[in-house]
């Protein structure tokens, strides 16, 4: 049984017990929850310190765990009504409100609840982690001199260098800052890129985190379509022409979600689209540790073929490595650095140095290069295992395109006569023990039809993957029209 799983069922069984002792009464010591229960002490330490968290368990060293005594200081609830009228009138001349959406984040950050298949996940699996290596680097970094000190607000100079490289040989270490994961660099760019109120062209369908951190910003997402070869460049031409905007962010690599490449004789034509334009291209390039074994050369980033300035590079060691891991790149060149340099100082001030040394010694380790292999096969042993199941037990559901690199699969659901009702799917599937993103948060308008996204990257391997697609059939033969679901001649 997985850690986690482990740890939540033997909170639930000792809260339950917890109400049986008096106050100041002392638990059974840890070698006997571990012999009583079958688990490790590990997981005992950890559910320990969780009802410890919630004020049911107090722990005395030498002595062991006793139940807490109840709390008595409970305050009635105030009245928070007022917060309704404060955030809803900004009281500014903002175009468009600063809303806040974060129901496309979740779905992927979320836990499912125990037993439940998790093909909704955004981050690798444990089991594709370099757990080991982490820790090993965690520990190395302690050790450095300095390593608790502050670090310069860049970031570390031998971290930027390394992001440097990885980039292209046109970037040196005065191009690089170090951010707190993709995330946070893409809110950086986007805020010192584009004012309140601005239009911003968006891949569509695209990345939800990206959406919600634009429109937290107040920005206006605007779609440009895209086709199996990427973001179409006549249309975002038209898209520069119509709406006056001066930011374009797209995924070359393996994009989020279809999994599509740029094509080679695209990439050119975009930063030239964009450079007309009096443009940035904030250039996303999450999913490149996360190529397959049977991808063949990658494509250089768009920022490594662009003099001018005019792509932003942002990527991350999070996807590859591990979601706690929170260490990125932002990458310009010209005067935009500058301002960029000011979002990230105002906002995070910098990166906690001992993360900073632990991505260090973690991408300097002989592990690295074995971790990076491992994934490659692992996730292309998954994608397969999940197409090859699709075809077997949805054969109706249409997958556009399967990807060389990446962690999941885009979904179109079959389109009977009464109609597909995607978030139907989507709550059936929970019911049957499957968690399945929804496709509509991918989009900043209309979705063209019902979809969802099935990620292979969160499940421990091809075992768990058959049987996530077995559980998703179960719930679209309950909700889809036709006989069995519509899902078979």
């Amino acid at each position: 049984m997985h850690e986690r799983s482990s740890v939540a069922e033997l909170v639930g069984s000792l809260r339950s017990e917890v109400n049986c002792y008096s106050p100041g009464g002392k638990l059974p010591s840890s070698r006997a929850l571990v012999e009583r229960f079958r688990v490790s002490p590990v997981t005992v330490s950890r559910a320990i310190a969780q009802l410890v968290s919630e004020g049911l368990v107090v722990t005395r060293p030498g002595s062991g765990a006793f139940r807490a005594q109840p709390r008595t200081d409970v305050f009635p609830p105030g009245d928070t009504s007022w917060q309704e009228v404060s955030l809803s009138g900004d009281g500014g001349p903002e175009v468009v409100p600063r809303t806040v959406d974060a129901s496309g984040v979740l779905v992927t950050l979320a836990a499912p609840p125990p037993g439940v298949i998790e093909l909704n996940g955004g981050y690798l699996h444990p089991s594709l982690q370099p757990e080991r290596a982490l820790a090993a680097a965690l520990a190395r970094a302690g050790r450095r001199p300095g390593a608790w000190g502050r670090p310069p607000t860049d970031g570390l100079t031998e971290l930027r260098s390394w992001f440097a490289r990885e980039i292209g040989p046109a970037f040196t270490t005065a191009d690089v800052l170090i951010t707190a994961g993709g995330q946070s660099a893409l809110a950086t760019a986007l805020r010192a890129l584009a004012p309140p109120g601005a239009p911003l062209l968006v891949e569509s369908p695209t990345y939800p985190g990206m959406l919600a951190v634009a429109r937290a910003a107040g920005l206006r997402p605007v779609p440009v379509p895209m086709d199996a070869d990427g973001v179409r460049p006549e249309l975002l031409d038209a898209a520069f022409r119509a709406t006056g905007a001066r930011v374009f962010v797209c995924q070359p690599l393996f994009q989020n979600p279809t999994g599509a490449v740029l094509a080679p004789e695209r990439r050119a034509e975009v930063v030239r689209i964009a450079r007309a334009a009096g443009a940035f291209v904030i250039e996303d390039d999450f999913a490149r540790r996360l190529v397959h074994d049977d991808a063949g050369p990658l494509p250089a980033p768009l920022a490594a073929d662009d003099p001018d300035g005019v792509v932003v590079h942002v990527c991350s060691l999070t996807k590859i490595a591990s979601p706690s891991l929170r260490v990125g790149a932002l990458a310009a060149r010209g005067p935009v650095l500058g301002r960029l340099r000011t979002i990230q100082v105002v906002d995070s001030f910098f990166v906690p140095r001992p993360l900073q040394e632990a991505a260090l010694e973690l991408v300097g380790s002989p592990a690295w290069g074995r971790h990076l292999r491992s994934v490659s096969t692992g996730l292309r042993n998954r994608r397969t295992a999940m197409t090859t199941a699709l075809s077997l037990e949805l054969p109706a559901f249409t997958v556009p395109h399967i990807p060389a690199g990446g962690g999941s699969l885009w979904l179109r659901l079959p389109e009977a006569e009464a109609g597909t009702d995607e978030s139907a799917v989507v709550s059936a599937a929970l019911r049957a023990g499957v968690a399945v993103a929804p496709g509509r948060p991918y989009f900043c308008a209309e979705p063209p039809a019902p979809q969802i996204r099935l990620s292979y990257s969160a499940v421990a391997g091809p075992a768990e993957i058959v049987e996530g697609i077995r559980r998703l059939r179960t719930a679209c033969d309950e909700v889809l029209p036709g006989p069995g679901g519509g899902l078979r001649p």
